[in-house]
């Protein structure tokens, strides 16, 4: 379950009725007022955001997906030249393709698992020689040169090619297609197989669904830096329970016998094979003899010669870092990490051009950078300190400078701001701070560590992308995106609220809040207020940075609108997420009983007109909130919930609540279905007719059990749609439904 927060997945409510069908201006004809009109149209109103920014292997051009003027649902692909001058188009995807045609369900399906909702560009790399940017386009594929900026089209199928890569060399293309992995010679102009029998319930070099949704990892195959070698997984889903499902759409219903893996129910065969293409032979690598196991990670060494393949056990309570001979396929342990409640994957394995390798660890309680030798043996730690490394995200050799983002402030942990900092391969030191505080700050650190594209916002600032040299020097704007008078959001600027933040003390542990109120806030009044929540395993929503447009939605209706980051939310300790090890649903909603007994201490929240709203586990939260008598919310937005996590996927469930054979209790205590009759208040519940993540069961079975006790509820359905409700109608429908809702039950004609 990737993080989908309600304020992204769609957006998320709406204002009062009094302007629900104004178009950019209310009904008393003020156009500095946000409607939903206006969030769900075209340009995006939080201006030209850089996508996807990567800076050449050469360091000489920034490229990066921007949305079209014209519809903010299709991407193009740009660049920038590092020395100055303006970004050009480098992949006109409507010039291209001018009619976006269907997708296979397979790439569907992936997209759906990456959280992709736009079309055109959608993602692209290049050669580590930086002669090509590779560009798939609506199932094809297309490779755009450097030296001439010329596109050339290397397929037009009617299959899609998925999961394509420009090999580390340049020399050749290679993609997907079928299930099936084929090579493309650039110089021959010829495609080369290198598996055949891809069908059925076999599939080559595709990360199953297990990795792509929950291990975030979305290749299923891995090109060797000299280009002799392919590392490549054969995934078999015989073993896998068959789940039909209803793919209900406005044209009518298709039965889909959707493979998926339920908690404690069998996994996906997933084998790793290393394809000789001088030799043109494979073999098969050592695993260990169980094969229940989690393919999670591969990685090259820097001289290709060793393979590193993490392998985690079925009950992710332990993590093996494997060195793998890619000629023979024979393996070795080098390290291990365990953990009492679970080990987290991460992509903070790092191969030394030397054979020591860097991995992270949260062995001290805290995740740190560990330099190890190549044996696998512990040199030194790289940091250490109160506080959680989140990525790490380069290395410069030469200098020893090791590149990574912490949510921290003078060595202790300050969730609400990140930056990017530097430490060193050769000594364990204090951090050097690279970027400002003041904001959130995300990095794209090149090969060299001599350069990164930082990413920035804060709740007055709307994303920034920029390319700066190591120490943080300036260099220049990719996307400047000054909130000047000819910004979209511009008109909107004189009512806009900046959120407040604050921390509560609950179960020994600080848990960070923020708060926006409405325009012409007036303390001595008393609101509403919509408390927003996630509020499982991601890395929380409570920060500074810039806001999304539908939170002013709820503002300019009249609501304080409220965040809080419970325990298990966000990248902080192992004591602060593990606390719902076994018990989800429990610690989470104690700390919400903490947060909302906050609010009622304030003189200016109305007591009884609080309600909450989530999405996915946020859905799952919401009505466990509004079945809690200690919270008594008047009413709650629940879209695309869990409601029993026994019909949730293995990964994800066993990870924090074992199987339900094991944790029998822990499962039902989470099932919604047991607490009904302890609804406190009125219930909006959402979902995609279409879902194949939450599966729609989760709903029905709560309409069902609500009917069968003749309990009054509203519900709202969307045929087609997946986890994610996509599209500005769709958005602007979704968006007119949350505002109506609450505006009738905590809002102005609540009040009446």
């Amino acid at each position: 379950m990737k993080t989908l927060l309600l304020a992204t997945a769609a957006a998320v409510a709406l204002p009062c009725a009094a302007f629900a069908q104004s178009g950019s201006q209310t009904a008393g004809g003020d156009p500095g007022i946000l409607t939903p009109e206006r969030v769900y149209a075209d340009p995006a109103l939080a201006g030209p955001v850089a996508r996807g920014v990567s800076l050449s292997p050469d360091g000489d051009l920034v490229a990066f997906l921007r949305s079209r003027d014209d519809d903010v649902n299709v991407l193009d692909l740009w660049a920038a030249p590092v020395a100055g001058g303006e970004p050009f188009k480098l992949v006109d995807a409507r010039a291209l393709v001018p009619e976006a045609g269907e997708l296979s369900e397979a790439e569907i399906a992936r997209r759906e698992r990456m959280r992709i909702s736009q079309r055109g560009v959608v993602e692209y790399s290049w050669d580590e020689q930086g002669r090509y940017i590779l560009a798939p386009l609506e199932g094809d594929v297309f490779l755009a040169a450097r030296a001439d900026g010329s596109v050339r089209r290397l397929t037009e199928t009617a299959a899609d090619e998925i999961d394509a890569k420009v090999s580390p060399l340049g020399n050749y293309v290679s993609w997907v297609r079928d299930q099936d992995l084929v090579i493309y010679d650039l110089a021959a102009g010829r495609e080369i197989p290198v598996t055949t029998d891809g069908e059925g319930v076999i599939t080559w070099a595709t990360a199953e669904f297990i990795a792509q949704e929950e291990m975030d990892r979305d290749t299923g195959y891995w090109w060797s830096p000299d280009e002799r070698y392919i590392a490549l997984q054969r995934t078999d889903e015989s073993p896998v329970d068959i789940i039909p499902r209803l793919d209900i759409t406005g044209g009518g219903a298709t039965v889909i016998e959707q493979r998926y893996p339920r908690a404690g129910r069998p996994n996906a065969v997933v084998e790793l094979y290393v394809h000789d293409r001088t030799a043109n032979r494979r073999v098969k690598v050592d695993l260990g003899a169980n094969p229940d196991i989690y393919l999670a990670r591969v990685d090259w060494s820097a001289d290709g010669r060793t393979l590193y393949v993490q392998r985690q056990s079925r009950d992710q309570k332990t993590l093996d870092l494997l060195a793998v001979d890619p000629a023979t396929g024979a393996s070795r342990v080098l390290t291990t990490q365990t953990a009492e409640a679970w080990v987290d994957l991460t992509h903070d394995f790092h191969a030394l051009a030397d054979g020591r390798f860097i991995w992270s660890s949260e062995e001290s309680g805290w995740r740190h950078l560990y330099l190890h030798a190549a044996d696998g043996s512990v040199i030194r730690p790289i940091t250490t300190g109160e506080y959680a490394v989140k990525t790490l995200d380069g290395v410069n050799e030469e200098t020893g400078a090791v590149f990574f983002t912490a949510s921290m402030r003078d060595g202790r942990e300050y969730p609400i701001e990140q930056q990017l900092f530097r430490a060193s391969l050769n000594e364990t030191a204090t951090p050097v701070e690279i970027t400002p505080r003041g904001g959130w700050w995300s990095a794209a650190v090149n090969g060299s560590g001599t350069a990164y594209v930082g990413n920035f916002s804060n709740v007055d600032t709307p994303p920034q992308s920029a390319l700066y040299r190591a120490d943080g020097t300036f260099v220049r704007w990719i996307e400047e995106n000054a909130l000047d008078a000819d910004h979209p959001f511009a008109p909107y600027v004189a009512r806009k609220q900046e959120p407040t933040f604050g921390t509560l003390q609950n179960a020994g542990e600080t848990l960070v809040w923020q708060m926006t109120t409405p325009p012409g806030f007036d303390p001595s009044r008393e609101y509403p207020v919509v408390m927003q929540v996630y509020g499982g395993p991601s890395g929380g929503g409570v920060r500074n940075a810039w806001q999304p447009a539908t939170t002013q939605l709820l503002t300019e209706a009249g609501y304080v609108v409220f965040r809080l980051d419970n325990r298990g939310e966000g990248d902080r300790s192992v004591a602060f997420k593990t606390a719902l090890h076994l018990r989800m649903g429990i610690p989470e909603v104690e700390d919400q009983v903490a947060a909302i007994n906050y609010l009622r201490s304030l003189p200016f929240v109305d007591d009884d007109r609080i309600a909450a709203m989530g999405w996915s586990y946020g859905g799952f939260m919401t009505l466990h909130m509004l079945t809690e008598p200690a919270m008594g919310l008047t009413s709650a937005i629940s879209g695309a919930p869990v409601t029993d996590w026994s019909l949730y996927d293995t990964h994800y469930t066993e990870r924090f609540m074992s199987t339900p054979e094991a944790n029998a209790e822990g499962y039902a205590a989470s099932d919604i279905l047991t607490r009904l009759d302890d609804l406190t208040g009125r219930l909006l519940l959402i979902h995609g007719m279409a879902d194949d993540n939450v599966i729609f069961e989760n709903t029905t079975r709560v309409l069902n059990a609500l009917q069968e006790a003749s309990v009054p509820f509203e519900t709202m359905v969307y045929p087609g749609q997946r986890h994610g409700i996509r599209g500005n109608d769709r958005g602007l429908h979704l968006w007119r439904t949350y505002l109506d809702f609450l505006d009738r039950t905590i809002g102005s004609r609540a009040a009446d």
